[in-house]
């Protein structure tokens, strides 16, 4: 995985485990890689992926289980989409209106677009 600098390396791990969960690589009450499996995945230090574990538990998207390990809160999926969701239509979508009108595009010609993606990321 490479990190950028616009944010904190937790962060970004956090953000790609909430990716493996919908993405449906990791289910529902399905244990995911312990701190240190993920840290050598990863190739970052362990204390780094425990405060992300740390800070998605916070937010219930994962859980412990006592000598167990860490598994996906049955309600996580949920979770994320109702979060990213509103960060994308509070954050990303005013910044994409502006450039739509800054260059002129259309809600027509964007909605056009939109469908031919949709058909297109079908066919994948």
């Amino acid at each position: 995985m490479e990190f950028n600098n616009n944010q904190a390396i937790y962060l970004q791990i956090a953000a790609y485990v909430c990716d493996q969960i919908q993405l449906q690589k990791w289910q529902a009450d399905e244990k995911i890689p312990s701190v240190r499996e993920l840290a050598v995945i990863l190739e970052v230090n362990p204390n780094t992926v425990m405060r992300s574990y740390d800070h998605l538990q916070q937010q219930d998207i994962i859980y412990t289980r006592r000598g167990m390990g860490y598994f996906v809160n049955k309600d996580a999926l949920q979770t994320i989409t109702k979060t990213r969701k509103e960060e994308f239509l509070n954050e990303e979508l005013p910044q994409v209106f502006r450039k739509m009108r800054l260059m002129e595009i259309s809600g027509q010609e964007f909605l056009e677009r939109f469908e031919k993606y949709k058909t297109n990321i079908n066919l994948k």
